[in-house]
C-alpha cells in the first residue's frame, strides 16, 4: 500500500538539502579572481538577494574570504561538470529508493501506458514546449536587460567545454542526468505525487515548486531566480496538463541545450540584444 505521506515528506527533505548545496555553491560562481563581480557599478552583494543585507563587517569580512578562495579559475569544467552529474544522480537514487520503498506507483510521476504521457506524442510535446520555452526565456532575458537587470551566465559559462568531448558528456551525460533528475524532484515527485495521492491541489503545488527550483537557481542572480520561476512554472503547467514525465523531461534538457550551444558553442549574443 503506498505511504504518500512518507514520501512527500522524503521529497521535502530531499529539496531542502538540494537548496542547501546550491546555496552553498553560490560563492564559487564568478568570472574575475579579485572578489565579486561587478555589473553596471555593482556588486555581486548589491544585487545578489541571497547575500544578506545587513551582516556585520566581521561577517562581511568573512565571507568575502571564503568567496576569495573560490575563483573560477580553482574549478576546472570537467571537475564542475562531474561534481554536477554525481550529486544530481545521488539525489535521483535517493528519490527513485524513496518511490520503492514507500510503493508510489510510476503512474503519480507521470510515467503511464497513455502515448500523451510516454508514447511520441508526449516526445513531440516535449520538444515543441522546449523550444519554446528556450525562446521565452531569451525574451525574458532580454526584457531584464532593457530595465538593466543584468543575467549572470558565469554558471553558464563555467558548464561550457572546451573540447568535443567535453560538449559529447555535457550534452549526452550531464544535461540529461540534470533534466531527468529536477523534473522527478521538482515536478514528479513535488506536484504529481501530492496530486494523486493526497488530493493536493494542482496549481498550488506547482507554485509551491517553481518557488522551490527558482531559489535553486540563485547562483544566476535576480533576474536568474526570476526567469528560472517562470520556466519552473511553466514546466508544472507542462507536467499537470500532460501528466508525463517524459515531456517536462525533454523540453527541460532542451532549454539547457540550447543555451549553452548557441550562447557559448556557437557564440551568438542573447537573442534581441
Amino acid at each position: 500500500m503506498p505511504e504518500w505521506a512518507a514520501f512527500v515528506g522524503l521529497t521535502g527533505v530531499l529539496l531542502t538539502a538540494l537548496l542547501g548545496l546550491a546555496r552553498l555553491s553560490q560563492g564559487a560562481v564568478r568570472t574575475d579572481g579579485g572578489g565579486m563581480q561587478s555589473i553596471a557599478g555593482r556588486s555581486r552583494a548589491d544585487r545578489d538577494p541571497t547575500i544578506p543585507r545587513f551582516e556585520t563587517r566581521q561577517a562581511a569580512a568573512e565571507r568575502e574570504r571564503l568567496t576569495d578562495r573560490l575563483a573560477p579559475d580553482d574549478v576546472s569544467t570537467g571537475a564542475l561538470l562531474a561534481n554536477v552529474a554525481f550529486t544530481q544522480g545521488l539525489f535521483g537514487l535517493l528519490l527513485v529508493a524513496g518511490a520503492f520503498y514507500f510503493e508510489i506507483p510510476a503512474s503519480a510521476f507521470g510515467v503511464a501506458a497513455d502515448p500523451l504521457s510516454t508514447g511520441l506524442p508526449a516526445l513531440a510535446i516535449g520538444v515543441g514546449a522546449g523550444v519554446g520555452f528556450w525562446v521565452g526565456n531569451e525574451a525574458a532575458a532580454a526584457v531584464a536587460d532593457g530595465f538593466g537587470v543584468a543575467f549572470d551566465e558565469s554558471l553558464r559559462e563555467l558548464l561550457a567545454p572546451e573540447s568535443a568531448g567535453g560538449w559529447v558528456i555535457l550534452l549526452g551525460v550531464v544535461l540529461p542526468v540534470i533534466a531527468v533528475v529536477e523534473e522527478l524532484l521538482f515536478r514528479a515527485a513535488a506536484v504529481g505525487v501530492p496530486v494523486a495521492g493526497l488530493g493536493a491541489p494542482a496549481w498550488a503545488m506547482a507554485v509551491v515548486a517553481s518557488v522551490a527550483f527558482a531559489l535553486g537557481h540563485g547562483a544566476q542572480g535576480r533576474a536568474g531566480i526570476v526567469v528560472t520561476g517562470g520556466l519552473g512554472l511553466a514546466l508544472a503547467g507542462l507536467f499537470v496538463v500532460t501528466n508525463s514525465l517524459l515531456a517536462v523531461v525533454v523540453a527541460h534538457y532542451l532549454v539547457n541545450a540550447l543555451e549553452l550551444v548557441v550562447h557559448e558553442g556557437l557564440g551568438v549574443d542573447r537573442l534581441w540584444a
